[in-house]
């Protein structure tokens, strides 16, 4: 069995604004925030292995999906989460065939089949607990990373029963020898290609 933490997002200069308000703000504002159902949360910007990672796994990634039917998007975009009225940044997210957007908008998925979060100590918590759980109500999303960038770590969790939420499974990768298994996109990712390049050693 696999137990979820249930860890709140840092807070961090919180406000409140109507959703329209918020996606105009979006628009200009070179910050990134999420949106849940009218607080505003900013969010922490990034390191230079955070970034170097995740775009060890969009160039590693887009090149093993650049023939299929996979779409594969960088922290651009926001996936929508009704349920929670909750509009929130990826690293990386997959989308199989074409994406759903919310309404008119073209910045907003609904249909992550796919999704990779290159943890932050402001936000690990976040990302494990309260984030995970908003994520699974999305009946598209079948498989989660979780990837450190203090060390080769990598933990995965994938639900290979589509008509059910109640299964998800747990693996962990530490040997930066090994191979990843993507279920959701039937691709393996070596680990020393997501750390290409990254130091260690501080």
């Amino acid at each position: 069995m696999v137990v979820f933490a249930q860890t709140s997002p840092p807070d961090v200069r919180k406000t409140r604004l109507t959703l329209d308000e918020y996606r105009a703000m979006e628009e200009t504002n070179p910050e990134r925030h999420e949106y849940r159902n009218g607080e505003i949360i900013t969010m922490s910007g990034g390191s230079e292995s955070h970034s170097a990672i995740a775009s060890n796994l969009l160039i590693y990634l887009g090149f093993l999906l650049r023939d299929t039917d996979f779409r594969l998007y960088n922290s651009d975009l926001r996936v929508w989460i009704e349920e929670y009225q909750c509009g929130t940044y990826t690293d990386l997210m997959v989308v199989n065939g074409q994406p759903e957007f919310n309404s008119d908008r073209k910045d907003e998925i609904l249909n992550p089949l796919l999704i990779i979060e290159v943890l932050s100590p402001s936000t690990e918590g976040y990302d494990r607990g309260e984030k995970f759980r908003k994520y699974r109500s999305l009946t598209s999303f079948c498989e989660y990373l979780l990837v450190s960038q203090t060390e080769p770590y990598i933990e995965q969790y994938y639900n290979l029963d589509r008509n059910s939420n109640d299964h998800w499974q747990w693996q962990v990768y530490s040997n930066i020898e090994g191979v990843i298994v993507l279920h959701s996109l039937t691709v393996e990712i070596p680990l020393n290609e997501i750390y290409r390049r990254i130091n260690f050693s501080g």
